[in-house]
């Protein structure tokens, strides 16, 4: 079947609207129809050449979106056409040691390690395979993805809003929810607050945290942090100090949302004796990072995360209640809808921090 695709052609170049010829699902495998799909700052890294999995284009990025079940392969049972779902980024296998122990971000399965590098063929342009980023490449009409990976969702949820849950959401709410656990009462220091870093934010007005600090070096992103629940905001700067300012010795609990190692030290180095911090930007691979080794003496934590730890089928649900139950704030992250044809402008937009998050709506 042919469709329209966004395809990245070469690293530092604008992506280019082609007609790609896109396969029948597979046996356990889904075609979705993509109703709309989130700009990501994973998608601006593949597109500068700095994402690990997108080593060679032509590839088709996206990955955060939501869409229709068009068609199903032999033996697909968990969806059918027509539903509506979130695709999620990982799809676990269920057999893997990592599964069997309920890590199911950290899926050794065969299928999922296929996918991270770009997924099966199931997509070629002028008679050339085109991976797919993650397996899934949603800035196109459709994406052929595992089963495992479609999420159901009611009929009436709107799609520009269910898309986010699929990374910036999942990966912001989850850091706080699955990895640092926040306990009730406590305080929180998230900086960085792009897409990723005001879900941070909500998950941690989620968990009951009554103090919630936001820190950036733009002002206006400090705004939106108020908006989704920030308590205090900081216009970062020696961010130990900044903060012992509002919480005596420091927070206790910490989330770097930059990518950026030496504000990862900053952020450990600001919570408190007993305190965690969590690297939920990755900084670039071989970046080396600093902090002072004292402060470990004192019980302190550093964790990573891999998409918020999520379990999708467990996760993407709850997430998408709490949004239609007025918890959980999705509509407010979409600061501009663009059709595909505008796809580097919002790639721009994303990138000059001018935007919350950019959906591609179809």
């Amino acid at each position: 079947m042919l469709m329209r695709a966004a395809v990245l052609t070469g690293f530092h170049q604008p992506m280019e609207i082609r007609e790609v010829e896109i396969a029948d699902p597979g046996p356990g495998e889904v075609r979705v129809q993509i109703k709309a799909s989130g700009v990501c700052g994973s998608d601006l890294k593949a597109i500068d050449g700095k994402s690990p999995v997108v080593r060679q284009p032509p590839f088709i990025l996206g990955h955060e979106s939501a869409g229709i079940v068009e068609s199903v392969g032999e033996g697909v049972t968990a969806v059918e056409p027509g539903d509506h779902v979130i695709i999620a980024m990982s799809g676990a296998c269920g057999k893997c040691r990592h599964c069997g122990a309920g890590r199911f971000h950290l899926c050794s399965g065969p299928a999922r390690l296929t996918a991270i590098m770009g997924g099966a063929p199931r997509v070629t342009m002028d008679g050339q395979e085109t991976r797919r980023f993650i397996g899934i490449g949603s800035f196109a009409e459709y994406a052929v993805v595992r089963e495992a990976m479609c999420v159901k969702i009611a009929p009436d949820a709107p799609f520009d809003a269910m898309c986010l849950l699929a990374c910036g959401v999942i990966t912001g709410v989850g850091a706080v929810l699955n990895v640092a656990r926040v306990a009730p009462g406590s305080s929180v220091l998230v900086v960085g607050c792009g897409g990723v870093g005001l879900n941070v934010v909500q998950g941690a007005v989620l968990a009951g945290a009554t103090t919630i600090i936001a820190a950036d070096v733009v002002e206006q992103k400090l705004k939106l942090a108020a908006h989704f629940g920030a308590t205090h905001t900081l216009l970062a700067g020696d961010l130990p100090q900044q903060v012992g300012e509002i919480v005596r010795g420091g927070v206790d609990y910490a989330f770097d949302a930059t990518g950026v190692a030496s504000v990862l030290g900053q952020a450990f180095a600001a919570t408190q004796p007993g305190g965690t911090t969590v690297m939920v930007g990755s900084p670039a691979a071989g970046t080396p990072l600093t902090i002072e080794p004292g402060l470990l003496f004192a019980s302190r934590r550093l964790m990573g995360t891999q998409g918020g730890d999520a379990a999708p089928l467990r996760d993407l649900p709850m997430l998408a209640a709490q949004y239609l139950r007025g918890r959980l704030d999705l509509d407010g992250l979409v600061t501009e809808r663009l059709p595909l044809a505008d796809i580097d402008q919002a790639v721009t937009h994303v990138r000059q921090g001018a935007v919350a998050r950019s959906v591609i709506v179809f």
